[in-house]
């Protein structure tokens, strides 16, 4: 096993890396943040079309490249970097890994090949209103029709990029048990609406189905280990983009406090300001080795997944909240206006410390794991 970033990663990451100047700066997601959908569709088909990143971890015989997890968390560290807005962690973080854990080919083969290619964009919706993260079910009820199909009906909560997604992967309770559907979200009896939140940068919508049609993903009764394998992924994914946020937190405040002077000399030159920095980029380095470890596992050692995303993500959820406050405090008064960037990684850093389930939840899935 080796961690060390390979020639082709670091030419996947540096390609990412100047599509995302270009294309996607810190300046595009403050435009993007106002728009009542939170989503640029052309960005998102050029990063098919020109890198094929959604087609990373889709297999060849669906149109993707086929790579794995690893080469995914590369990317995902670089969009964190700029706070992308859009469905990157719905649809290759959830709704991906949960078609290809469910095995239904005819799934697969039906909707792939547009995640792939950028054409469709989708997601997973499990969670009631006010329930917990990690609770599957409640949320809607699925019954055969006459004919053929199901019809879901039900209040659907939190659904991640939920209006800009062209497919939902709902999971639904029936006779055998929880099972997964796929819902055409322009369809009939599908009506959503947008969940505005503290972080306005990541999309949230909840959906209403007033029997709206849909078809069984997977075996009936499976959703439940169906969605622990998605979210395992997820986890992983949203671990890599936190590292690259937090890093991008420390490289503003290391280069503000360059910069900036008092009492005729830069701040970064006082120790206080020199701990701080050294401090955050120590739980960076720590993050960062769990995130790729967990990356690599999803991958080779897929029995160690759920309890190294668990590590991963808290992991990561810690060191992106300190660098993002520490670095708003080392900015000073600038830090706190509208006006600098600094509040959009606090407002991203708080959300994701609580996304799947907060750091005490995964910490404490953890020790279940480890049997502590």
């Amino acid at each position: 096993m080796s961690l060390a970033v390979t020639a082709e990663q670091e030419d996947l990451r540096a390609a990412v890396g100047r599509f995302l100047d270009s294309r996607a700066p810190l300046s595009r997601t403050r435009e993007l943040m106002e728009r009542p959908v939170p989503h640029d569709p052309e960005t998102w088909r050029a990063l098919a079309v020109e890198l094929g990143v959604q087609g990373i971890g889709v297999p060849e015989e669906h149109g993707g490249s086929g790579i794995d997890v690893q080469a995914l968390a590369h990317v995902f560290e670089e969009t964190g970097r700029v706070l992308l807005p859009g469905p990157l962690l719905a649809t290759l973080g959830l709704a991906v890994p949960l078609l290809l854990a469910s095995g239904d080919s005819a799934a697969q083969a039906r909707y792939l090949p547009g995640i792939a290619a950028g054409e469709t964009v989708a997601t997973v919706g499990w969670l009631a209103p006010g329930a917990a993260w990690d609770t599957v079910g409640g949320a809607a009820t699925a019954v055969p029709r006459p004919r053929s199909g199901w019809a879901l009906d039900g209040r659907v909560a939190l659904v991640l990029d939920g209006l800009a997604a062209d497919l939902c992967l709902v999971v639904a309770d029936t006779p055998a048990g929880p099972s997964v559907f796929a819902v055409d979200t322009t369809g009939p009896g599908v009506d959503r609406h947008r969940v505005r939140a503290l972080d306005p940068t990541r999309g949230l919508a909840e959906f209403v189905l007033d029997g709206a049609p849909g078809s069984r993903v997977g075996e009936e009764g499976a959703g439940s280990a169906l969605l622990a394998a998605a979210r395992d992924q997820a986890c992983v994914l949203l671990a890599a983009e936190m590292v690259g946020a937090a890093q991008a937190c420390l490289d503003m405040a290391v280069a503000y406090a360059r910069q900036r002077e008092q009492f005729g000399r830069p701040i970064g030159s006082f120790q206080a300001i020199k701990h701080k920095c050294a401090e955050v980029l120590v739980e960076i380095e720590g993050a960062r080795s769990c995130a790729r470890y967990a990356a690599w596992a999803c991958g080779a050692s897929p029995e160690e997944v759920p309890t190294v995303a668990a590590l991963a993500k808290a992991a990561a959820a810690e060191a992106f909240f300190r660098a993002a406050a520490d670095g708003l405090q080392i900015h000073g008064g600038i830090g706190f206006t509208w006006e600098h960037d600094a509040h959009l990684f606090l407002k991203r850093a708080k959300a994701c410390q609580v996304l799947f389930g907060d750091t005490r939840a995964f910490r404490l899935r953890l020790a279940d794991r480890l049997g502590i």
